[in-house]
């Protein structure tokens, strides 16, 4: 077992709460919640499911309060906090041990002789959760109480239950929820449990982490059913969530499926980069199972198998810039090329204007275009995708997207994006618009404009020029166009060095000229495949990036040296908006620098070395993957999303290029 806690973890409550596990089932749904089984956010839930896949997510099933009565004691193993702030129960004392199996998160409570182990999992392409009760080791029976707690809301809201009354009915082996007409009805079944239907509100659960946001930090959950059953010692229940109207309740069958699947998984990886004689570490093959979490169906009326990226968990849905971001290092590292061809074939049917969407809105609403590098990144995806398979027939099916895309960037779309035809190099903005990567907004405040010609923006574009003049060749259609265009960018890409700092200016011709602040950006100058820099001048970029952005989970957003630096994340969401890209550090620029300075030094093991710090992340934060952001400031502390698809992404992508 790779990662795993005893009690010197588990038996304290201030370290349990803070280590957060994440199952999902590949259509959009997930369940998640503390190591300790108390709530602290909002997104936490054992049955969150995709209505509308891979979006339309809405909390249905909250939790399962246990109580055990062994030897004569009646024992509570779950654990809440209160509005008052008042923890009780306290059942996080009685787990002696967390484990993730794969990605199933493993509890063993201990009380005397007696060892229940407890198991959840999703099915794979079904809203359906799994709970696997087994007793483990005891010496005479225990009789187990579970209380199911139930909810219907977007995942984003909170609920306040008032005098709420749900439709609960008795059916064959457990109970059906109804929240209201037309709602989807739901079902909490066991194999072998008494259910005891209920309607009790449980008023006032605390969520210290959205107090810590600055959010609606108390919720109210029902408790909708109580399931009694006694187990003989080694025997098991399973309990299940779904909004199938008939789940299997075979949970042997159900867990060696989940096992057979994750297995499948890492010996993907072992095929792709031939590593079974040289065995990867087990945190590689735990990033690989992290990886296919982000990797969600996105079914379209004439491409029902469509996939997409979900950008991280708990609260993002399919980004355009970060799916494409995060493509080559889930599926073409991972050896699932099939997943990255129906992730580029499905934004193909997106393209407008000449642009990728950045966001498909959560209710289901036109997908915004307000992103300048996402299409960009998409060039990136199809290069990475071609040059791993050669596959001619795609690049002939998604060409004319591509060769519609720099025709409508040569002549100008959405934003002022447009192309100078004095330098070559690409525009991108208009006051009140955020475009690039660092996207913060509040209201009207755009934290970091960056309007004018960004430096990585640049970098993508003259790759993606360099990309089409590649692809026409192969497919043998016209391409001096595109090289011709290429080399007017290459030199006017020599306009963003900074000679006096030794690296390259974050913005030029922005509205107050030329910035040289020194952020992270201009990396991509140097990783990406074709850089536009001379060696000195990427040896430049690496090292001051090294000296004042390096830290152990990734690069700085913004030079501690800066007077806006802000080197903690946290406060109510201007606070962390204003901290977002102004000193926070971004995990999946850790796999940009590696590649970078591999670039620079030729030093394989030197590269692999900056990865190997954020290995010890996988044991805290997202339990089994790696978290979207960090303090600045030591320690570092792990913000945002428990779990993010492109730091996983560059990552395994990045320690992968120097095996």
């Amino acid at each position: 077992m790779f990662i795993e806690f005893g009690r010197e973890i588990c038996g304290e409550l201030s370290t349990a709460e803070t280590r957060e596990w994440l199952v999902t089932n590949g259509i959009g749904g997930f369940a998640s919640g503390t190591v300790a089984g108390l709530l602290t956010r909002r997104y936490h839930g054992l049955l969150i499911a995709a209505l509308k896949p891979p979006l339309g997510r809405t909390l249905l099933v909250t939790k399962l309060d246990e109580t055990v009565q062994y030897n004569g004691r009646r024992l509570p193993l779950n654990t809440n906090r209160w509005g008052d702030g008042k923890v009780d129960p306290h059942g996080y004392r009685h787990i002696e041990s967390f484990h993730l199996e794969g990605t199933i998160p493993v509890w063993r409570f201990a009380y005397g002789d007696a060892l229940l182990e407890k198991r959840i999992w999703m099915k794979q392409d079904d809203n359906t959760t799994y709970v696997q009760y087994n007793l483990h080791r005891a010496t005479r029976p225990l009789q187990l109480e579970i209380k199911a707690f139930v909810n219907y809301r977007d995942y984003h809201s909170t609920t306040h239950g008032g005098n709420w009354q749900m439709k609960i009915d008795q059916v064959e082996h457990g109970i059906s929820v109804t929240a209201y007409t037309g709602a989807q009805s739901f079902f909490l079944l066991t194999d072998k449990a008494d259910a005891l239907p209920a309607h009790d509100w449980y008023y006032g659960f605390d969520l210290a982490v959205e107090r810590y946001r600055g959010l609606d930090n108390r919720e109210d959950h029902l408790h909708a059913a109580t399931f009694s059953v006694t187990l003989n010692p080694g025997e098991l229940l399973t309990f299940v969530a779904s909004t199938g109207l008939n789940p299997s309740l075979n949970g042997e069958e159900a867990l060696e499926l989940r096992r057979s699947y994750e297995k499948k998984l890492v010996s993907l990886l072992n095929e792709k980069h031939l590593l079974s004689s040289d065995v990867p570490p087990q945190w590689i093959n735990q990033l690989v199972l992290a990886a296919d979490q982000f990797i969600v169906s996105r079914p379209l009326p004439n491409e029902p198998g469509g996939k997409t990226i979900i950008a991280g968990y708990h609260w993002f849905g399919d980004w355009g810039r970060d799916t494409m971001i995060s493509l080559p290092g889930l599926s073409l590292s991972t050896g699932r090329p099939e997943i990255a061809q129906s992730i580029l074939r499905t934004f193909a049917k997106y393209v407008d204007r000449g642009m990728l969407p950045n966001r498909f809105p959560d209710a289901g609403e036109q997908p915004e275009y307000n992103t300048v590098d996402a299409t960009l990144w998409y060039f990136e995806a199809i290069r990475a995708y071609y040059d791993a398979t050669g596959d001619n027939d795609l690049l002939h099916e998604l060409f004319p997207v591509l060769a519609e895309i720099i025709t409508w960037h040569t002549r100008g779309t959405r934003y002022n994006i447009h192309v100078d035809p004095n330098d070559g190099l690409l525009y991108a903005g208009e006051k009140g618009v955020q475009l690039t990567w660092m996207d913060a907004k509040v209201g009207d405040w755009v934290v970091t404009p960056r309007i004018g010609k960004p430096v990585e923006v640049n970098a993508l574009w003259y790759n993606a020029l360099r990309t089409m003049t590649k692809f026409a060749r192969q497919l043998k259609k016209p391409y001096k166009d595109y090289e011709a265009a290429a080399k007017l960018a290459f030199k006017g890409f020599s306009r963003f060095w900074n000679d006096k700092a030794g690296y390259c200016y974050d913005v030029i011709d922005g509205l107050d000229g030329y910035d040289a602040t020194l952020r992270p950006n201009q990396i991509l100058a140097v990783s990406l495949l074709e850089s536009p820099l001379n060696p000195d001048q990427q040896r430049g970029v690496v090292e001051a990036c090294a000296r004042h952005l390096l830290t152990s989970h990734g690069l700085r957003s913004l030079t501690p040296e800066h007077p806006q630096y802000q080197g903690h994340y946290g406060g109510d969401q201007r606070q962390r908006d204003g901290a977002y890209h102004q000193g926070t550090v971004w995990g999946w620029l850790l796999g940009s620098f590696a590649l970078a300075h591999l670039r620079v030094y030729n030093d394989p093991v030197k590269a692999r070395e900056f990865l190997e710090p954020i290995s010890r992340q996988l044991h805290s934060h997202g339990v089994g993957s790696l978290s979207e952001i960090f303090d600045g400031d030591a320690p570092m502390t792990p913000r945002g999303c428990i779990a993010q698809a492109w730091t996983v992404a560059e990552v395994l992508r990045a320690w992968l290029a120097t095996v």
